[in-house]
């Protein structure tokens, strides 16, 4: 990030890019405060009120009238002193306001260089960071609800109960390997090892959910059936669109065909898949190896059987977990209307080529929320955040190992998978990875 010879005070826009109403100039760092009355040749406003400013070149010409907000730190989203203009929102306008800026000796902000003051300042700390970013592309509301309740810190209260479980074993160990003369009870180490047991149990029950990570990123849902039993005529259905080629020709989809849409507050990646049957074609057969692959990894298969073809029911079963849906297609057509659904599977009836699937919209919804109504907030939202669960578990695994031999060793595990809940909130993190971090974020933020 920033060098010590660069300029301290960033600037950048926090709305988009183009032609618009108006746009969001962000400033933030120790020269904001000289910066704004410059600009302004004004005394600065009252903090935290907003007033309209005139906003001046060097030459003194007026550049725009704008709303200035004056946030002296460290009551400020950086912790620094900051300021916002609500510019009007003409390129003319934003390339004149920034050239002003830059002479003044101010510099455009890097992706996500806001958030990282807030963070290296302690106003986030680094899952909450993150929740900033998720918020900012949330496309869904369940998205929306995770992300606010994660900047609200829910994520990093978890992390922290964790660590503090492990601080308190680790209080025992130590207690041990200093007074091993002395007359220590037994029970020490025993509360100890139940102690990184029950850490370990419950981190062993966060990294197999897998709801935070699909919330970001959707849940999967794989269509799978026979050929021709209306698999690409239910996805365009359910996408309210043709994602999907839709012909009378058996393996017209040789390829999973992904497609995510909104449903039930959350989003939802469908996934058109080959039908799935022997053939001797080698780009077919790579096909249905890609569809059965596509399908053991979905959170949730529906199995589609053409009612006037019951064999193809056959077809699905057995690639299906309790609890999946089966979708008796055609049923318009009662000739074969006595075919049956394994208990195991829940079952509805549909008309995809007409585009008569409420029933299955409202069964998968019904299905989403099992999956979010009554569970605590989830352990893991981002692959960084599973990386350093599975780092610390495995600490675990080998500190209740070392508990026979002795303490030490134990104790050394037991830090080291502290050091790892730390990194996850950024309390101790390399700067190349915090450089990863922020990067990803947008300008502005």
């Amino acid at each position: 990030m920033s060098g010590s010879t660069r300029p301290s005070t960033i600037f950048a826009l926090a709305t988009p890019v183009g032609r618009g109403a108006v746009a969001v100039l962000r400033i933030s760092g120790a020269g904001s405060a000289d910066a704004l009355g410059l600009l302004c040749s004004h005394p600065l406003p009252s903090p935290r009120r907003a007033v309209v400013r005139r906003l001046f070149a060097a030459e003194g010409e007026v550049v725009d009238e704008a709303l200035v907000l004056w946030m002296p730190g460290p009551a400020s989203f950086t912790g620094e002193d900051s300021a916002e203009l609500h510019l009007h929102g003409s390129r003319a306008v934003i390339a004149g306001v920034s050239t002003r800026l830059i002479e003044l000796g101010l510099r455009l902000a890097e992706p996500g260089e806001f958030t990282r003051r807030a963070f290296e300042n302690g106003r986030l700390d680094l899952t909450q960071a993150e929740a900033i970013a998720d918020l900012v592309e949330a496309e869904s509301g369940g998205q929306r609800r995770q992300a606010l309740a994660q900047l609200g810190g829910a994520l990093s209260r978890r992390f922290e109960a964790w660590r503090d479980a492990l601080l308190d074993a680790l209080a025992l160990l130590e207690t041990e390997i200093d007074f091993p003369d002395d007359d220590v009870p037994d029970a020490i180490g025993a509360t100890a090892r139940s102690g990184l047991q029950k850490v370990s149990t419950e981190l062993q029950a966060a990294l197999a959910d897998l709801r935070g990570e699909r919330v970001r990123g959707g849940f999967r849902v794989a269509i799978i059936g026979a050929p021709n039993v209306g698999k690409s005529s239910l996805l365009n259905a359910l996408a309210a669109r043709e994602a999907a080629i839709v012909t009378a020709v058996a393996g017209t989809t040789r390829d999973v065909v992904e497609t995510p849409i909104s449903l039930g507050g959350q989003t939802v990646v469908l996934a058109d898949t080959a039908g799935l049957r022997p053939t001797d074609d080698p780009i077919e057969a790579e096909g249905v190896r890609r569809a059965v692959a596509w399908a053991a990894s979905a959170d949730l298969r529906i199995g589609v059987v053409d009612l006037t073809r019951p064999e193809t029911l056959g077809d699905v079963v057995g690639l299906m977990a309790a609890d999946d849906l089966i979708v008796f297609n055609k049923a318009d057509v009662t000739c074969c209307s006595d075919v049956q659904c394994p208990p195991h599977l829940r079952s509805v009836e549909a008309v995809a080529l007409a585009g008569d699937v409420a029933a299955i919209r409202a069964g998968l919804e019904h299905w989403l929320r099992d999956h979010e109504e009554g569970r605590e907030f989830p352990a893991v939202t981002r692959s960084r955040h599973r990386t350093l669960l599975e780092e610390a578990l495995g600490h675990l695994a080998r500190g209740q190992e070392d508990l026979t031999a002795g303490a030490e060793l134990a104790a050394e595990n037991v830090r080291l998978a502290v050091r790892a809940f730390e990194r996850i909130t950024g309390r101790s993190d390399p700067e190349a990875v915090l450089d990863r971090v922020f990067t990803s974020f947008c300008i502005g933020k």
